[in-house]
């Protein structure tokens, strides 16, 4: 059956890099790569496609950044590409706008770091050090009570997703934070 295939992770990098030049967005991806492996281990998940959907979840925004057409685009991309399902649907859930269920825990994976990957990474840039290995889980937390701070990261999104995977909010950040520091350098962090 096709969906036992998974692309590796120059296939996917060389389809994220066809559709995105933005280097934040491609730093994004990267982030958001590395929080999934950390999860995929943390579950005994396959790290690859756990990685290869982090990596191709935004791969459209680019491009199209609607609500109307991200992450829809992105998902027949995948699927002309003959991507296995269960990373379509990930792709396709991990925003709320399309109402689209996170089924598997893949998918409630991604929707859990999307947004904190982004908001870890503002937290570290307004240290001293701008080091993400530097930030702590109470400086998330403190920082996300400030509304005007990364006004862009949605708060919500970052307690529900952490809820729906069902990881205490702190673990979830300190996951988050170790998987970043582990490619602090190509995230210039």
């Amino acid at each position: 059956m096709a969906e036992a295939w998974t692309p590796n992770r120059q296939e996917a990098w060389a389809l994220l890099r066809q559709y995105t030049k933005d280097e934040q967005l491609l730093k994004h991806a990267l982030a958001v790569e590395a929080a999934m492996r950390a999860y995929a281990a943390k579950y005994g998940e396959d790290a690859e496609r756990w990685a290869v959907t982090g990596l191709l979840h935004d791969m459209d925004y680019e491009q199209h950044p609607t609500l109307e057409e991200h992450p829809k685009v992105g998902a027949e991309i995948l699927r002309s590409l003959h991507y296995p399902e269960d990373i379509v649907e990930a792709v396709l859930s991990h925003g709320n706008h399309l109402g689209v269920p996170r089924r598997t825990l893949m998918a409630k994976a991604l929707y859990a770091v999307d947004e904190l990957t982004g908001f870890v990474a503002a937290v570290a840039l307004v240290r001293p050090s701008k080091k993400v290995a530097d930030v702590q889980v109470s400086s998330v937390k403190k920082k996300m009570k400030d509304k005007s701070f990364a006004k862009g990261c949605n708060r919500e999104e970052m307690l529900a997703g952490a809820a729906e995977l069902g990881v205490p909010f702190d673990e979830h950040v300190a996951l988050v934070i170790a998987a970043m520091s582990g490619i602090a350098d190509e995230l210039g962090l």
